[in-house]
């Protein structure tokens, strides 16, 4: 763990990556941050009182955190450890005196970038995340007319030129198709859902947002949750046990969301960055053993044992009466050898790995500038620590 946590540090003393930067001397002062369960850091527990208990939270704050996981995400290792800002504090939550000087959170579990319906898991679509931020700057800025000193607590207007808007959203949609839609009708609605993310992001744009980041989709596929659905006759599954159809629909998303990306570099002054998510993962479940893994697909908090340790009748922590018999879906003992946590996400220990590839710039469109010493110092770098 302590060799874990050196290596964050030079990756935070080192973080020269970002092609937005044009000088040294430039800080990234906050992150906006738009998106779903993947780096939900409490939204949809204080939105929907969603209940998110124990053992979530159980590796890192010791406590359930309002995080689909048992420690921290991919943006808490991105924020925290790399740009040397706080916890991202959910925009919905309004309990404990939250401090948004670093920036704010609207990402929620469940969320999709198509508007929600009554099936929704989540209200808060990635349009309505964006209305919320337009109304959130809206308030920041009419707070610091009346009263500087709040810039303690808030966001400078400064703040918000140099933010780093980032985005990992679009799974959901993708996903929820499949139980009522063929993979010809799932790619078919592809196009629409980018369609409704790019005006949500001009719309960002037009209030002033200029550096995105922009992560792409995992391998929907490798979810144990979709392979005990979807993968029961095992001609639907690939070489590594994921199902083929869920993986094609994101790379099918993944390739037009990169040609998005490529159109919103046209906008004058935007600094766009992809990050391609689904290599990093996909490498991970595919060489698991190579970086101190022992379970790639199965759940570390679920019911019913190998391989997938999934039962979509009872939920990570949750006592239930199944097949006559009361039964809890307990953890396992190890979540740093689990790359899946509850059959849907991630555990720290992947999310701690996948961070750290993000950072080494090689899985992002443009490549991210690295200088000298992070080549250097680098090389300090055990995938099979992580």
């Amino acid at each position: 763990m302590a060799l874990k946590t050196h290596i964050f540090h030079i990756l935070a003393l080192t973080f020269l990556v970002l092609p937005i930067v044009s000088s040294s001397n430039f800080s990234i002062p906050a992150i906006f941050n738009f998106g779903d369960s993947n780096s939900d850091t409490g939204g949809l527990a204080a939105g929907i009182a969603f209940p998110i208990g124990q053992p979530n939270g159980q590796t890192y704050f010791l406590k359930p955190s309002g995080r689909f996981c048992d420690g921290r995400l991919i943006i808490d290792f991105l924020a925290v450890n790399a740009l040397d800002l706080s916890f991202l504090n959910p925009y919905l939550d309004s309990i404990g005196i939250p401090n948004f000087q670093n920036g704010c959170n609207f990402a929620t579990g469940g969320s999709t970038i198509l508007p929600a319906n009554a099936a929704s898991a989540s209200p808060f679509s990635f349009g309505i995340q964006v209305a919320q931020f337009v109304r959130f700057k809206t308030r920041v800025l009419e707070l610091l007319v009346k009263d500087k000193k709040l810039q303690e607590f808030i966001p400078s207007q400064e703040s918000f030129r140099q933010a780093l808007y980032m985005f990992d959203v679009g799974q959901n949609g993708l996903d929820g198709a499949f139980y009522s839609k063929s993979e010809d009708e799932v790619l078919a609605l592809i196009p629409i859902i980018l369609t409704e993310f790019e005006a949500g992001v001009k719309k960002l744009y037009n209030e002033g947002a200029r550096n995105l980041w922009i992560h792409n989709t995992g391998p929907l596929g490798c979810l144990p949750r979709i392979i005990a659905q979807f993968g029961k006759d095992s001609s639907k599954l690939d070489q590594f046990g994921c199902v083929t159809s869920h993986n094609n629909a994101a790379n099918q998303f993944n390739m037009q969301l990169h040609d998005l990306c490529t159109k919103f570099r046209v906008l004058p002054g935007a600094n766009v960055t992809y990050v391609d998510i689904f290599s990093i993962k996909l490498n991970l479940i595919s060489n698991y053993s190579l970086y101190g893994f022992k379970q790639p697909l199965a759940a570390c908090c679920g019911y019913g044992g190998l391989p997938l340790n999934f039962d979509n009748r009872i939920a990570c922590g949750q006592t239930k009466i199944l097949n006559g018999s009361s039964v809890t879906a307990i953890p396992c003992n190890n979540t740093a050898e689990y790359v899946n946590w509850d059959g849907n996400h991630y555990t720290e220990a992947a999310n701690e790995y996948i961070s750290s590839h993000v950072l080494t710039g090689n899985y992002s469109d443009p490549p991210l500038l690295v200088n000298a010493q992070y080549h250097i110092e680098s090389k300090l770098f055990d995938p099979k620590t992580i």
